[in-house]
Order: structure tokens, then sequence, then C-alpha cells
């Protein structure tokens, strides 16, 4: 998953897995369209109940193969205590001035877990001092042009939010769920045998609440399963047959 330039979706997330059960169908769709997709998370998720930051690391990269990534990274900031700062600004403007992407989507702007909306609004920040050219930042001793992406989107994590915009993922939904079980560690997976304790996201059940909400969001533009976004703009379209 070697970058060869830029890309035209950035996701940015604050624990490895939000991809995935957020956006994955979308990332499949772009990527089958032959757009360059890339996830760069935020955390290692090294908090999280069950499995390790290694082996939640490998399971990124699996989970990134089946989704077809041109490139996944990790920040490594502390998962839990990492803040909305100039420092951690900083770590995402350079990243989004090194890949340079049309769109970029984030966590949820607010959530369950507290790391989601603080993540959320720190890209929000990040993406628009990304633009200022006063803000300095370098790569490889070599100063970044600025860029600021044209669209901002947030996904829908736990708690129901209505979306702006939903995006039709039913051809790439069985792919999206085996990205989502590449975690092995974390969502319901007979094949994984460690002994740990039952969290909220690794019963059945919860796998299909993810299933429950793609099949809600498709209900509503005709679709069998959806992902949907939230946008701080207003969103236009020149092509009203473009909508559903």
């Amino acid at each position: 998953m070697e970058n060869t330039g830029g890309l035209d979706i950035l996701v940015l997330a604050v624990h490895p897995d939000d991809a995935e059960l957020s956006c994955g169908g979308t990332i499949l769709k772009h990527v089958a369209m032959g757009r360059k997709v890339g996830v760069v998370d935020l955390t290692r998720g090294e908090l999280g109940t069950r499995g390790t930051p290694e082996t939640r690391e490998a399971e990124a990269r699996d989970a990134g193969e089946i989704l077809g990534l041109t490139v996944r990274e990790n920040l490594a900031m502390r998962d839990g205590f990492f803040r909305n700062d100039e420092a951690h600004q900083l770590k995402i403007i350079e990243v989004i001035r090194r890949y340079r992407p049309e769109i970029v989507i984030t966590n949820a702007l607010h959530d369950r877990h507290p790391d989601h909306g603080r993540a959320g609004n720190l890209v929000n920040d990040a993406v628009f001092l990304a633009g200022l050219v006063k803000i300095a930042t370098e790569e490889g001793g070599r100063p970044q042009l600025p860029h600021r992406p044209r669209l901002l989107l947030q996904f829908i994590q736990d708690y129901y939010i209505k979306p702006d915009i939903v995006v039709d993922v039913s051809d790439h939904w069985e792919q999206k769920v085996a990205a989502i079980k590449a975690f092995r560690s974390q969502f319901h997976n007979e094949s994984y045998t460690e002994k740990e304790p039952q969290t909220y996201i690794s019963t059945p059940d919860f796998l299909r609440y993810i299933e429950a909400r793609g099949r809600e969001y498709g209900k509503y533009i005709g679709a069998k399963y959806a992902e949907g976004y939230t946008c701080r703009r207003l969103l236009g379209v020149d092509d009203l047959f473009a909508l559903k």
C-alpha cells in the first residue's frame, strides 16, 4: 500500500477499524471506480479491551488489502488522551499536505466514544488550517505547500445522526463486512480463539446492528445498503438527475 502520488480520498480515523465500520463501502466503491483512497489512523487503539496494538496493526494491514487502499499509516497519537491542540493539528496538517486529497472523511463530531468527537473536531480544524500559507510544515527537510481539500465529511458511528448525504454501497457490502472481520480481535469472528473479555463490539449482535444501519440508510434511496455522512457546510450538485 505505497502511495504513488496524491490521493482522491483521505480517511482520517481515530481508531484502527473506524474506517472499515463507518465508510468501508464508500472506500470500496471509489477504489472500484479507479480512485486512490488512503486511511491514516490517528491512534493504535491501545486502550481497547481486546487485542494489542501489535495485533491491531496487523489486522489493519489485512483490512487495508481487502479495501484496496493506496496507503495506510498510523500517527500513533495517544489513544484516549490526544488533544485538539497545536501539536496534534500540525501532525494532521502535515498528512493533508503530503497526500493532498480532494476529499477528507473523518469521525463523527459527537458520539458514544469521546475520542470520536474529539478527533472529528481536530480534523475539521486541521483541514482549514492546512490551507493557510503562513503555517509552515516540512517533510524530509523541504517545506510543504498549503492544501485545503474541497470537501470534508464526517461519517456516522454509534449514535444515530440524520445524514446530510448517503452513498449506495450495496454492491460492496459483503467486502466491507470482510474488511471489518479482518479485525479478528475486535469483532465476532469464530476463527479468533484467544480467551478475552466479551465487549459491546465483539458480540454477533454488533455486526447485526451495523447491517441494520446500512439497510436503514439504504431504504431512503431505494438501495439495499448505504452509508451516511454529515457535512458542516451546504452541499451542492450540478446535475439534479444524479440525485436518487
